[in-house]
């Protein structure tokens, strides 16, 4: 079942977003060379905490960190760790925030000092391709416009839509009703209905849209050794359009 969502409940997931977005602008500016995944891991939890937040992936069906940090041909699910990033890297960190019970969920993945122009393309592409699909989260429509404006706008330059994994509905649960792909044709799945939230969040590769699980069970990494992206707010649906939870501006 679909969950419709309050003024109010949004609200509460609002001021959610609102510190997760907070904690990504300050990423922006900590992450360089030097540093790792797992220094970064530590200061979210922290930085969340005195804001009296919590990581609501840190154990989740056994996760055991605050954040997803995935590095360069790495898709998602990345754990962090001890080994510092480098010149030329892209870092993808992921979390979910728990603000009294409400949840937001947003992605955003970060340039490690300069990259090559390729790299640089991936991330402009799939920011790009998020806003796209944001752009049709609009009462009337259906989840099958959002995932089609996606994958036309990657595809269209020459970057692969990774299919396994998608957004979803959220609110007090991490993943809730309805899907949403980031691939498919338009005017299919659910209609969107005001008071619905979820999540969107294309990843795109810069070769085959093939992925394949790492041995710690979380990890997913592109097949082909190609660089990927992933950029992802949460999304409520309003009278007045999309109303995106997690900006950062």
């Amino acid at each position: 079942m679909i969950s419709v969502k309050s003024r109010d409940e949004i609200d509460k997931m609002h001021k959610a977003g609102k510190i997760l977005a907070s904690c990504h602008q300050k990423l922006s500016r900590l992450i360089r060379p030097g540093v790792t995944t797992w220094e970064i891991d530590q200061w979210v939890e922290e930085y969340l905490k005195q804001r009296g937040a919590t990581p609501e992936q840190k154990g989740y069906m056994g996760y055991p960190y605050a954040t997803c940090a995935s590095i360069n041909d790495e898709v998602c699910h990345g754990f962090p760790r001890k080994i510092p990033l480098k010149e030329g890297d892209i870092v993808t960190i992921d979390m979910v925030v728990n603000l009294d019970g409400w949840l937001a969920d947003s992605a955003w993945t970060y340039a490690v000092g300069r990259v090559s122009e390729d790299v640089q393309k991936l991330l402009d592409v799939t920011k790009a391709a998020l806003y796209e699909g944001i752009a049709q989260a609009k009462p009337g429509n259906r989840i099958g416009d959002i995932s089609h404006a996606i994958q036309t706008y990657a595809e269209s330059r020459g970057l692969s839509v990774v299919r396994p994994f998608i957004g979803h509905g959220i609110g007090q649960q991490i993943h809730e009703l309805p899907e949403v792909p980031h691939f498919g044709p338009p005017g299919t799945g659910p209609v969107l209905r005001e008071g619905m939230v979820i999540t969107i969040e294309p990843m795109l590769n810069l070769g085959s849209h093939h992925v394949k699980m790492e041995a710690d069970g979380w990890t997913a990494k592109t097949v082909d050794g190609s660089w990927s992206a992933q950029y992802e707010h949460t999304v409520a649906i309003t009278a007045d359009g999309p109303l995106i939870l997690t900006e950062q501006d």
